[in-house]
């Protein structure tokens, strides 16, 4: 037995001296490459070169010029079908190709392209990110081990199609998640994270996409000695008034921060009926009010009247434009501040002291939040420009903006009307949001486009009885405004559009 209990010893021995000392180190783990990020064409948009070298990208019977290009860029183009690793526009980089470095910022300008994030050998997508406003380009800044993260309430994910999509009313893009996992680790981020805990986690998405998420303030950094104090802590005060569901209404409903098809499409023809004009008629027996109602038309008041001749303008007589006389008397009589005052939230000593404005029109809570932004094409007396309507003193204050812009806005407001030529002014009604949300709460925005809706129709009854022509306009962009003005979207923007101005004798409808 003791021979035994001894020989495997001396065979181990000898055993150890024959073996070399390197297969003795530990195996290390196999190093696993990070993610990267690539830009690709859109699968929806086409290349066309034409013949004189210039290159169009081409969608859904529309055109985008993007410059002249030699003759192998269509070919070396090609890679952007399945994608170039940004790497290769970096400065400095050996493979740049600047022909191709400029094709590409031309389709991200335009909002053409998408970006993958995977590993460069496997064609399976991890995350897919879509712009949605243009000139977006994707950012990773660096986050430290030490860093303490956590989503942004404004973020969500959702069922679109058989995908999901991580995306926020704040967020320049949206992120198609691919894989599972990285749903489920996203979902962990509901409450504050360190990096360096994240990194021991089973399914760790890569320090790559955290650094994306929050470049588009899906999520955010955090201070630890702070940390509590989640709804303040995300970068901006006005965001603390904003509810998520009103923030998302805001950008969701408007063009500027999203690229979902937006205006009279008819989306479900083919698939459900047109409701009907009028409703069907609710049973039971009818009370006819017509023998009350019926009187000469001599007899209506000049309210009814005006009620009766009201209809929108898309068509312009600029031979004969508003004059500035008119447009002061036209803002004189629907926007100008009548009066003012001030008074205590309650009754008692140390509650906050509330200012207030009376204007011609009726606001929820006497609220009047609503700022008017002109956008001047034609104006006898006035500048073509962009200006800023100072109810109080009843004055305009001139905007520095840059041509294409005033340029922007019109042709909008002329696409939107379906109008032969943009109108003569085009009045941008803004909200300052925090005058609302500051009091009310889950109804904030519901009351502003309430307030919205009764300014569009003083507007329409004003219009006429001066004997203009005026349109509303169902659609805004909120993020060519805030370039304009400079303003965060969230703070003050557009919520709605009104075009004024002499209407030709033809140019009359519903």
């Amino acid at each position: 037995m003791r021979a035994l209990k001894k020989a495997p010893k001396k065979v181990l021995k000898k055993a150890l001296k024959r073996t070399p000392r390197k297969t003795l180190k530990k195996k290390s783990a196999p190093r696993i490459a990070p993610p990267v990020i690539s830009a690709r064409l859109n699968s929806r948009i086409a290349l066309e070169a034409r013949a004189d070298g210039s290159i169009l990208a081409v969608f859904e019977g529309h055109s985008v010029a993007l410059g002249k290009f030699s003759a192998g860029v269509m070919d070396r183009a090609e890679s952007l079908r399945t994608g170039l690793p940004l790497t290769s526009f970096a400065a400095g980089s050996r493979n740049a190709d600047p022909e191709i470095d400029l094709l590409v910022r031309q389709l991200a300008r335009h909002g053409l392209l998408e970006y993958r994030l995977g590993h460069l050998r496997d064609d399976q997508d991890q995350v897919v990110i879509e712009p949605q406003v243009p000139d977006y380009w994707p950012r990773t800044p660096k986050l430290g081990e030490a860093e303490i993260i956590v989503l942004s309430r404004f973020a969500y994910l959702r069922r679109r199609g058989n995908e999901m999509v991580l995306e926020s009313p704040r967020a320049d893009a949206l992120f198609k998640i691919c894989n599972p996992k990285i749903a489920t680790a996203i979902a962990t981020l509901s409450v504050p994270q360190k990096i360096s805990r994240l990194r021991r986690q089973d399914g760790f998405p890569g320090v790559e996409l955290l650094a994306l998420l929050v470049d588009c303030q899906i999520l955010f950094k955090i201070d630890a000695a702070n940390g509590d104090g989640l709804r303040p802590a995300e970068g901006d005060d006005n965001l603390v008034l904003w509810d998520f569901h009103d923030l998302l209404l805001h950008t969701r409903s408007t063009e500027g921060r999203q690229a979902n098809p937006l205006g009279g499409l008819y989306p479900h023809a083919g698939v459900i009926s047109p409701p009907p004009a009028v409703r069907q008629r609710w049973p039971g027996k009818k009370i006819d009010l017509r023998k009350f109602s019926a009187a000469p038309p001599q007899s209506n008041s000049p309210v009814a009247k005006l009620l009766r001749e009201r209809h929108s303008t898309r068509d312009f007589d600029d031979q004969q434009p508003i004059t500035l006389a008119e447009l002061s008397r036209f803002l004189d009589s629907t926007a100008r501040v009548q009066s003012k005052w001030k008074s205590r939230v309650d009754d008692g000593e140390g509650s906050p002291v509330v200012a207030y404005a009376a204007r011609p029109y009726p606001s929820g809570g006497s609220a009047y939040e609503l700022e008017l932004y002109l956008t001047v094409a034609n104006c006898e007396g006035l500048a073509r420009g962009c200006y800023h309507y100072d109810a109080d003193r009843h004055a305009l204050v001139p905007i520095a903006a840059r041509a294409h812009e005033l340029e922007a806005m019109l042709t909008a407001a002329e696409f939107a009307m379906d109008a032969p030529a943009p109108p003569q002014i085009l009045i941008t009604i803004a909200a300052r949001f925090g005058r609302v949300s500051w009091k009310y709460s889950s109804i904030a925005y519901a009351l502003i486009l309430k307030d919205v809706g009764v300014l569009i129709q003083t507007f329409y009854m004003m219009a006429t009885d001066m004997g203009l022509g005026g349109c509303a306009i169902g659609s805004t962009n909120i993020d060519l405004f805030a370039k304009i003005t400079g303003i965060e979207f969230h703070v003050e923007g557009p919520v709605g559009q009104f075009a004024i101005g002499r209407g030709r004798k033809s140019g009359v409808s519903g």
